[in-house]
């Protein structure tokens, strides 16, 4: 049950979302959608996305696209172990936050398929809040599923969620296409244009 009066704690997992829509679809994720659907209209006391710095490039412009659309980020940074390993991530982080906040809370809301979300939720509910899920249903667990008040599965409507990621090679023939086929609608000059 969802009433506009509700406060509402957002708490994306955004590895697990990326890795997802990247295995199914070859697509990266739309959090702005993602956040829309967990939102549902109800009053926000926070929303936090989760994130791991894996030093690229790009990372800073998605994290400030985090930020834009009202996401509270937080990011760590990727661990490499001696056997050349590497690892990062938010569970515990998560469950932190998620337990200092649910007094203020009326739902809980998981953007995540990850089981290890199940005894997280078990304890909001213990604590009076609603236990929500969004995520791609192929790759949550069906315990967190179990757990969980209301699940969205993101699978049930892909294109909403997802943003099809075109490969660089294909962009630049892609541009190169629409050049010509610009430079072929243009009239021909001929003399008679120019009198």
């Amino acid at each position: 049950m969802r009433y506009k009066t509700q406060r509402v704690g957002v708490f994306i997992d955004v590895q697990n979302l990326y890795y997802s829509a990247k295995a199914l679809y070859q697509s990266r994720v739309n959090f702005g959608e993602v956040l829309k659907a967990a939102v549902a209209g109800r009053e926000v006391v926070r929303a936090i996305a989760y994130t791991v710095k894996a030093e690229m490039p790009e990372e800073q412009s998605f994290f400030d696209a985090l930020t834009n659309l009202g996401l509270e980020v937080k990011s760590k940074e990727l661990q490499t172990f001696v056997d050349g390993s590497k690892k990062a991530d938010w569970d515990v982080g998560i469950a932190v936050d998620v337990l200092k906040l649910a007094p203020k809370l009326d739902a809980i809301v998981i953007c995540s398929g990850d089981g290890d979300f199940q005894t997280l939720l078990h304890h909001a509910k213990a604590k009076g809040c609603l236990a929500e899920v969004v995520s791609f249903g192929r790759s949550t667990s069906s315990k967190l599923i179990e757990e969980a008040d209301d699940v969205i599965d993101m699978d049930k409507d892909p294109a909403r969620f997802t943003i099809k990621v075109i490969p660089k090679g294909f962009r630049k023939a892609g541009k190169r296409i629409f050049k010509q086929n610009e430079q072929q609608k243009q009239p021909e000059k001929s003399q008679d244009n120019l009198k």
